[in-house]
């Protein structure tokens, strides 16, 4: 597609005019139009226009000179949108659609919170909670940078305020003022910014919430407020009544919450704070329902210039029909995924480099989820939409491993006794995978757990069985892949690798396949799962 003529636009709005200036309605869906495509010249003409649709393209960007003052409804679906501040444009917008852009982020919905104040409808649901989050989280960001101000500028002494001493007060805020939990950090640092440069440029004078753009009186009045994925309070007096069929396991190596941490139980006792008590995978988020089954969690990558393989305090878990993407730092589930009729019983995350149309690089954070149908599903968890499904298996999967060198590489463990190393490759243009099948193991008992083998992770493979544990050589380059010692079950001796390798953990006596209530208890130091039963 080239660029836009006023034919077209004639073509495709709506009421049919000869003139760009009576058209309120404009649908440019599906035009494969990039974001030079749309000429701020041409669109500028449509004086009238009140809704335009421009889903289902191929844009990066919009344009920050549209010319549109009348447009209330837009439709920017299924695009490679990366920033929403253009948006800002619209001050009229009350309606929004951005679901299907992979690299736009939660951090994104508050600022088109904070930039549209008549806005009362994002991707169909209503906008007023997203509004009430980023509100409180302005109010208390001005308050801080506020204090930060003062606190700079008593310091600087009088007669000082230089314009580089002021520029060194923008980046001081923008550093040392923090406020929420760090998957909204983007957001808040990008609010303390412009919260910063107004102080500046005001000479230091405060900055009040009438200067915060204000929600329609109406929206606020009608708004009711809905039942939320947060942490639950239990009463310390209602007991946690678990059924019969759900044990602990007994293994020894497990320590009690403030237990010693010793075997000599000389070490201080380590002292853990529940945080949030979450049951989001519960039937219809009910209290009361102890059946639905927890069965893993993950932590997502973290992207720290020179610290591969960190992770953040947002977590994934999986229980049930549903996966859950929680912030541990204020107890919010953030996303929720469901596949009716599926019982998932593993995640695991990759991060991956997506090139755009553009050429340019972008990280992506996939979050596999795999259970009970052996299908592998490939979330893209933060645009809210599955990308992709391999039919791996037969018969359910136990669990899922990521290689942590290629990134592409995922094992896929099941109850037909097989493990399966694919490719699942980058995602094509309309971001879906194509997998394929790169390797098969068999082994004599259902493999529940994998661990590559830390100082050789693209060579040797640990799974944990039924029957004990084996390790493969998954070398590519190797013709016959065969376990290096078959199995062997708890408390044999480990298997016999290379000398320099190193030894594999020893398996906890009585397994580690089941299930855990479905509740998740977050502590101060991260998540803490119930045990596995045997």
């Amino acid at each position: 597609m080239g660029p836009l003529t006023a034919r077209l636009l004639m073509q495709r709005g709506r009421p049919k005019s000869d003139r760009l200036g009576k058209i309120r309605s404009l649908d440019l869906s599906r035009l494969n139009l990039l974001s030079e495509h749309l000429d701020p010249k041409l669109l500028s003409r449509l004086k009238q226009l009140q809704e335009l649709d421009l889903s289902y393209n191929l844009l990066e960007t919009l344009p920050p000179n549209l010319g549109l003052p009348h447009l209330r409804i837009l439709r920017c679906a299924n695009n490679q949108l990366g920033d929403v501040t253009a948006l800002s444009q619209f001050p009229h917008l009350e309606e929004l659609s951005l679901e299907g852009n992979p690299f736009l982020t939660v951090n994104d919905n508050l600022k088109v919170s904070f930039l549209l104040p008549k806005l009362r409808k994002v991707n169909g649901k209503d906008a007023s909670s997203t509004c009430a989050q980023m509100e409180n989280l302005n109010r208390e960001l001005m308050n801080r940078v506020t204090a930060h101000w003062e606190k700079f500028v008593a310091a600087l002494g009088p007669g000082k305020e230089t314009k580089k001493a002021q520029a060194d007060f923008v980046k001081s805020a923008v550093r040392d003022v923090c406020y929420g939990p760090d998957s909204l950090r983007e957001f808040t640092q990008w609010r303390v910014r412009m919260i910063s440069e107004e102080l500046v440029a005001s000479g230091g004078t405060q900055v009040h919430e009438a200067d915060v753009p204000k929600r329609p009186q109406e929206t606020t009045a009608t708004y009711k407020p809905r039942a939320r994925l947060v942490s639950l309070k239990r009463p310390d007096d209602v007991p946690l009544n678990l059924p019969s069929t759900k044990r602990a396991c007994n293994s020894p190596s497990a320590q009690t919450e403030g237990g010693p941490s010793g075997p000599d139980s000389s070490q201080p006792a380590l002292q853990l704070e529940p945080l949030h008590f979450l049951q989001c995978h519960s039937r219809n988020n009910s209290p009361q329902d102890l059946k639905t089954q927890l069965w893993a969690c993950a932590f997502e990558p973290a992207w720290e210039e020179g610290h591969s393989g960190a992770t953040s305090q947002t977590v994934a878990t999986c229980g049930g029909e549903a996966v859950c993407v929680i912030d541990c730092q204020t107890g919010i589930v953030l996303h929720k995924y469901k596949a009716p009729g599926e019982e998932f019983f593993s995640v695991a995350w990759t991060a991956l480099t997506v090139v755009t149309q553009a050429g340019h690089k972008k990280r992506w954070n996939v979050l596999a989820a795999a259970g009970l149908r052996g299908l592998v599903r490939l979330l893209h968890v933060r645009a809210g939409f599955c990308c992709g499904v391999i039919r791996a298996h037969k018969k359910a999967i136990a669990t899922l491993c990521f290689s942590p060198i290629h990134e592409t590489h995922l094992f896929t463990a099941s109850y037909d006794k097989r493990i399966i190393l694919w490719d699942i490759g980058v995602p094509n243009r309309d971001y879906e995978f194509q997998a394929s099948q790169l390797l098969t193991l068999d082994s004599t008992s259902i493999p529940l757990r994998l661990c590559p083998v830390a100082p050789y992770p693209d060579a040797y493979l640990l799974a944990g069985c039924e029957g004990g544990c084996c390790c493969w050589d998954v070398r590519l380059d190797q013709p016959q892949k065969r376990s290096l010692q078959g199995e062997w079950p708890g408390h044999h001796l480990p298997v016999e690798l290379e000398p320099d390798m190193g030894r594999p953990r020893q398996p906890v006596p009585g397994g580690c396949g089941g299930p855990g209530p479905a509740a998740v208890v977050i502590h101060g130091a991260g998540l803490l799962l119930p045990q596995r039963l045997p």
